[in-house]
């Protein structure tokens, strides 16, 4: 595919092979194909009420209605060109619509078009139709293949013992499959939740009254049709859509906000993954796969950099900056209502973008690399100390008197040899099989119960 050399968004240039996904549900011609499809789903709903002075209409010009929920590219250029004379880009759709309905047996209900609603009726309900779609068939897929390989990882390295760093110092043992484990059970109950999600949308009216539904016709349901109309969309709808019947003339968007705040979760969780194998990379104890071809700097050609690793860590952030002040912007608008939100919620699909790139940076990356097991077990077994821990612990069962200071005594800020340890094991009062106990104990076999725990399900929770 060609990259755009002349765009100002990198995600419709360089990253466009990645975004490119994202297109149908998140472009400006996207936006009017939604609304358009909300207008017409309305005018449908509003012939089968049957209570109004609109007709029911035939099957011949349901099929037309339906016909005319394909909104082509020409289409496109009309609204846009109605859109300059209008300056408003629902009322331009709208009278699309009409236009389209001139020759047909459907122009005496014309007027029909958009009846008693405001133009967020229609973009809420179209955004929700957006977000529900670029979830469900952009976004759970590329995180659910991540976590799959994270899932893969843990069980393929659950025995390869390795040493754990907290305060970046050598500590207790653990196993690159249980650390791999971790993001993986991270990313799995943030991506649960993402999946119930509910998408708010809402109908009722330019304050939130039904004021016009209301007075043209007091004596329907306007609540009850406003609920099952935005139901209607939910068949074979994996993320669905659900109504906000208290709202001004704008549905209040704190329900995008738990959205924003939990890709924002999500996202976080992957940045430190990235952070984490760029380490592991650095200290050489993951290495990558050359391509062929590739090259890591323009002066070094030794290098392999953890590219994707990198990509996604910014990408992220980019993300999550916006995703932050959507969280902090959207549920805020003046009175009962004002515009500020319409030019914030145009870049739902930018920060998307920034998602995916990096969701299929990590991808990507995971692809090119392996464990050195060498470095690893080497790395471990240099840093014998790991055990004083173990040791201490089993003196206290015994009844040792102050075994933590003594540990800390022989070990603190020290190097220390496994002859060291034997020879302080040697001078402890406890029996020789304690003595035994002891110095069978090393590095690469004082890993708990890491193994389980990297292979962890919730079905294993109560064995």
């Amino acid at each position: 595919m060609l990259i755009l050399a002349e765009t100002l968004n990198p995600l419709d240039g360089r990253y466009k092979e990645q975004t490119d996904p994202l297109l149908k549900f998140f472009s400006e011609k996207a936006l009017f194909k939604y609304r358009n499809i909300v207008e017409l789903e309305y005018l449908l709903a509003l012939s089968e009420l049957g209570k109004l002075h609109l007709r029911k209409f035939t099957q011949a010009e349901k099929k037309l209605i339906l016909a005319l929920e394909n909104f082509t590219d020409k289409d496109y250029e009309i609204v846009k060109q109605i859109e300059k004379t209008t300056n408003h880009d629902v009322k331009a759709l709208e009278y699309l619509i009409k236009e389209k309905l001139k020759n047909t047996s459907l122009n005496d209900i014309s007027e029909w078009v958009h009846f008693a609603l405001t133009s967020d009726d229609v973009n809420e309900i179209a955004y929700g139709l957006m977000i529900s779609e670029s979830l469900n068939e952009v976004i759970i897929p590329a995180l659910s293949q991540i976590l799959q390989t994270l899932e893969n990882f843990s069980s393929v390295y659950k025995d390869l013992p390795m040493l754990a760093r907290t305060h970046g110092q050598p500590a207790t043992p653990t196993t690159f499959g249980k650390e791999f484990k971790v993001f993986a059970c991270r990313l799995q109950k943030q991506l649960v939740q993402l999946k119930k999600y509910k998408v708010n949308a809402k109908l009722n009216g330019a304050t939130g009254n039904y004021n016009a539904h209301a007075a043209a016709y007091p004596n329907i349901n306007w609540l009850s049709f406003s609920k099952n109309f935005i139901n209607s969309f939910n068949k074979n709808r994996k993320i669905k859509l659900q109504t906000n019947v208290v709202t001004t003339q704008i549905e209040s968007h704190d329900n995008y906000a738990e959205l924003f705040d939990l890709l924002r979760r999500i996202n976080i969780i992957l940045i430190g993954f990235d952070q984490d194998i760029w380490r592991y990379i650095s200290d050489n104890w993951i290495t990558q796969k050359p391509k062929e071809g590739e090259v890591g700097s323009s002066t070094m050609p030794h290098k392999i950099n953890p590219i994707d690793f990198e990509n996604s860590e910014g990408n992220l952030g980019l993300a999550n900056a916006l995703l932050n002040f959507f969280s902090f912007k959207l549920p805020i608008s003046r009175l009962q209502r004002d515009l500020s939100d319409s030019t914030v919620l145009r870049n739902i699909g930018v920060a998307f973008g920034y998602c995916l790139v990096g969701y299929t940076s990590i991808i990507k990356g995971l692809g090119k690399i392996s464990i050195n097991k060498e470095v690893v077990v080497r790395e471990l077994e240099q840093n014998i100390q790991v055990v004083a821990e173990a040791i201490q612990t089993i003196l206290k069962r015994e009844g040792v008197k102050m075994p933590y200071e003594q540990l800390r005594e022989l070990t603190r800020g020290k190097h220390v040899t496994s002859t060291d340890l034997d020879k302080f094991i040697d001078g402890l009062y406890v029996s020789n099989k304690i003595k035994l106990e002891l110095k069978n104990i090393k590095p690469v076999n004082y890993l708990g119960i890491a193994k389980k725990l990297a292979t962890f399900n919730k079905q294993s929770t109560n064995s």
